[in-house]
């Protein structure tokens, strides 16, 4: 199993055009999806080697492998919290598989990065307490 991050991408443009089709689709639509919801203030990086967003502490990143392709919630609680929603997706701690050809639904995505940015926000405020 090869980790499209070895590909040394020096930002997340790079990554993805670096990445073969189905998957670079797959994480095109992936991405998009992902910037619909985030704050203006997020930022991409890459982090790990692998697309990331950040905003407030590091929020999630994804990925490309052989043969599949993963969303990194960075938090397992996500997990727990939509488990009934990603009962048909193989995941392990802090990461969610998906076909290379066959992204993660939108709506899905949408409700795991609003809880990640609700997480990083809640945590942040904690912290200036």
């Amino acid at each position: 199993m090869i980790l499209m991050r070895n590909l040394k991408s020096v930002d997340v443009d790079a990554y993805l055009a670096a990445v073969p089709e189905p998957a670079r689709s797959s994480l095109q639509k992936l991405r998009a999806t992902i910037l619909s919801v985030v704050p203006p203030e997020a930022t991409e990086v890459i982090s790990y080697g692998i697309p990331c967003l950040k905003y407030k502490g590091m929020l999630l990143g994804f990925a490309a492998f052989t043969k599949r392709c993963s969303l990194f919630a960075m938090n397992p609680s996500v997990q727990v919290q939509f488990q009934n929603e990603l009962k048909n997706y193989r995941t392990s701690k802090g990461t969610i598989q998906f076909p290379l050809d066959k992204p993660l639904p939108a709506t899905l995505v949408k409700k795991l990065v609003k809880a990640r940015v609700a997480q990083n926000e809640l945590k942040q405020q904690l912290r200036k307490k």
